[in-house]
């Protein structure tokens, strides 16, 4: 898939755990992983706007398009 995910990067870069993510923005644990892992098909804005509040981050910083 040419969109690359990069949450991993960001969790890494603000040292934060999936698991204290998850609670954050009030997602499964198992919801996140298939983000993470680009396995999801879709993604609500307003889920996109969780993350990034959290991670202090902006869409480009977590979502590339890769060919």
């Amino acid at each position: 898939m040419p969109i690359v995910i990069n949450i991993d990067v960001m969790l890494a870069r603000r040292k934060m755990s999936s698991g204290e993510l998850a609670q954050k923005i009030g997602i499964s644990a198992a919801n996140l992983s298939i983000l993470k892992t680009g396995k999801a098909k879709a993604i609500r804005f307003t889920t996109l706007e969780a993350i990034c509040r959290a991670l202090d981050c902006q869409p480009g910083d977590l979502l590339e398009y890769r060919e």
